[in-house]
């Protein structure tokens, strides 16, 4: 037992001894030799280290990159916020200033889901028939018409959006006041179309679009969009307008819902069929 721990202690015990002898020899001994062979050491020692300083520099850079590194990222993140946190304040500001300005009843309501489906742009949103959101009413923003509530729970409410094939509403060309039915056609997210406007006054890109006396939910007057350009269809009495919306829905965070409907007796009344 005694022999298998001395074999692996021997070699230790040799350097340490032979490192005490030196050591012994240099302290002890101040002939000429050994301080030669001391200043000599001592020499190379110093040109060794400083050879080799740079490793720890390169080391500390290292660990400096790293530590700024973090640092950056760590502040990235807190201007990104920063950022996020102005862009939310202006847009909560302009939301309120146009609240006030607005002469009908409206609700806040916040989108907290969005089912983008290309042709299908439905919005969910944080408010329900607890708050008095019914269907039917019209959801908007600071912008512009962005849709209308088609379901509603008790706490949520889904709207669908001006970018749903299925949404039209009634608009009207200012200032020529000519008449016709916005809607979107499933193709490109960057425009609308407003069908089935007469002839009868001229229209030309640049003039603004606003919803009409006979939009329903929708108050007269609001912003849809800007005429992009005017077709011509053959053989037909009317104008095919390529409109810009006047707000994107799919990059809304905050609306209003219209609370005020239509009259009941007026939607009663024109829902009965003539003969």
């Amino acid at each position: 037992m005694n022999t298998h721990l001395w074999d692996r202690i021997r070699d230790w015990v040799i350097l340490v001894v032979l490192v005490g002898l030196s050591f012994s020899v240099l302290v002890s001994r101040n002939d000429r030799l050994v301080l030669g062979l001391r200043a000599i050491s001592l020499q190379v020692a110093g040109s060794v280290e400083q050879r080799l300083s740079w490793i720890g520099d390169y080391i500390a850079a290292l660990d400096e990159n790293d530590r700024l590194r973090s640092q950056n990222v760590q502040l990235s993140s807190q201007v990104a916020r920063s950022r996020e946190a102005v862009l939310e304040n202006v847009r909560l500001k302009r939301l309120l200033s146009l609240r006030d300005s607005l002469q009908y009843e409206t609700l806040a309501a916040k989108i907290i889901s969005k089912d983008v489906s290309k042709q299908q742009n439905l919005l969910t949103l944080d408010v329900g028939s607890a708050d008095g959101v019914e269907e039917g009413m019209a959801v908007i923003d600071e912008d512009g018409v962005l849709g209308r509530i088609v379901l509603v729970s008790r706490r949520y409410s889904r709207a669908m959006s001006i970018l749903h094939t299925d949404f039209r509403v009634p608009a009207r060309v200012l200032p020529s006041r000519a008449e016709g039915i916005l809607r979107w056609d499933g193709t490109d997210a960057r425009y609308l179309t407003l069908e089935h406007v007469l002839k009868t006054e001229p229209v030309s890109k640049g003039q603004q679009i606003v919803t009409s006396a006979s939009s329903g939910s929708f108050q007269p007057g609001y912003p849809v969009g800007t005429v992009d350009s005017v077709g011509r269809l053959p053989g037909r009495n009317e104008y095919y307008l390529r409109v810009l919306p006047a707000t994107d829905a799919l990059a809304a965070d905050y609306v209003f819902i219209v609370t005020t409907l239509p009259d009941d007796e007026q939607q009663d009344l024109e829902a009965v069929p003539l003969q």
